[in-house]
């Protein structure tokens, strides 16, 4: 992954190489050292469950964040992205600290963080980055740039890091250095996805397999529904829907509730208060659902797992109580006008729900989800297609 010849990067990827590196010379002086991108994540399905030690079954999207890097002789660290008015931010190695770092530049800065926490050498350097990654959707635009940052990294400091080893790396970025308690889904859908195919994750032994994953031999798209409600993961909304759940496996004497089967929610019931109970038994039917859905997609493919898009989307609304009137119109729109099955999709509280649609259903989908929007009086939503893509590589 880290090493792959950029010769070998999808023809997409040149336009887009070429113009950041002709960008990089303009504000840096220099040609960068090499161009590397990363793709944000959708999660198909399994919401939260990651952090429980659980199932999650996203795939890498066609969005992407790109870095391009040239290392410096000195400690000095100069960062810089094409959107937004803000400059160029310096800062220099050796004042790294974790709460220290602000806006987008947390993200790379906390990767440098983290592998230097590792023992690793890690260069002073110049960077620029660009993404199309939609902000704050849900779609892991965070994730991508740490990805990209910490796959350059590895190739321009011959550290030879495995992609387990990059995914624990930028968790580690994220949870100590950005102050977001996230498990280790997005990276590695990032890091290790594969064109028509999801990337089925044990967040337990962290063991990773591909899941077939086309929709366009089943006659499908699969549409992003951007609410343009932003969130957050390093607010609290998120840190109190874990701290649920970790009350949720200690009372019921179990190292992660990964190990609560469907079949004990009767008795966890009368063990636990009515909001923990409800946190417990959306994570428990969760990771039924992803497991459902893998043996689905090996089988009759993805025309068949519109009902567990549905029953996520509810467990989500009603039971962990993260979503939001936005995403709730989002989903039900959709249904109404065709699509076999949706979701919200990411942290919740905000984001973007995605919805399983016909090929012939997907214009009056988008139609009616728009309308429905104006009605209510909300943000038009940004509607796009997503397609399984390859995960984090060098480009140029």
């Amino acid at each position: 992954m880290s090493t792959q010849d950029p010769a070998k990067a999808a023809p997409a990827s040149a336009p887009a190489a070429q113009s950041l590196g002709a960008r990089f010379e303009l504000e840096f002086g220099g040609a960068p050292d090499g161009i590397w991108q990363a793709p944000g994540r959708v999660n198909l399905i399994g919401e939260h469950t990651d952090y429980n030690e659980g199932f999650v079954l996203p795939f890498a999207i066609d969005r992407t964040a790109r870095v391009a890097i040239a290392a410096r002789p000195d400690s000095t660290v100069r960062l810089l992205s094409t959107y937004g008015d803000q400059g160029v931010v310096t800062t220099t190695l050796g004042t790294l600290r974790p709460g220290t770092a602000k806006g987008w530049t947390k993200y790379p800065l906390g990767v440098m963080w983290a592998l230097r926490e590792r023992g690793i050498t890690v260069p002073g350097l110049d960077l620029l980055l660009d993404s199309n990654v939609p902000l704050g959707a849900g779609l892991s635009s965070s994730h991508a740039i740490e990805c990209a940052v910490v796959t350059a990294l590895n190739d321009l400091t011959g550290a030879g890091l495995s992609a387990q080893d990059m995914v624990l790396a930028t968790q580690r970025a994220e949870n100590d250095f950005v102050g977001a308690p996230t498990g280790i889904m997005d990276q590695s859908a990032s890091l290790r996805g594969s064109k028509g195919h999801a990337v089925f994750l044990d967040c337990r032994d962290q063991k990773a397999s591909l899941v077939p994953f086309e929709t366009e031999p089943a006659g499908l798209v699969l549409l992003v529904i951007d609410t343009k409600v932003s969130h957050s993961h390093a607010d609290g909304g998120y840190a109190s829907r874990r701290e649920s759940c970790e009350l949720g496996a200690e009372v019921l004497g179990v190292k992660a509730l990964r190990d609560v089967e469907v079949a004990d929610l009767e008795e966890a019931s009368g063990l636990l208060d009515e909001v923990t109970f409800r946190r417990v038994r959306h994570v428990v039917t969760e990771n039924d659902r992803v497991l459902q859905a893998v043996e689905l997609l090996g089988g009759p493919g993805p025309s068949a797992i519109g009902p567990l898009l549905d029953a996520s989307h509810a467990s989500m609304r009603d039971d962990f109580e993260i979503s939001c009137p936005e995403l709730d119109l989002a989903v039900d729109t959709s249904r109404a006008h065709g699509a076999i099955g949706a979701r919200m999709t990411g942290g919740g509280f905000g984001g973007a729900a995605i919805a399983l649609t016909p090929v012939d259903a997907e214009q009056k989908v988008r139609a009616a989800v728009t309308q429905a929007f104006a009605d209510a009086g909300f943000k038009a939503p940004d509607i796009f297609t997503v397609s399984p893509a390859a995960g984090a590589l060098r480009i140029a």
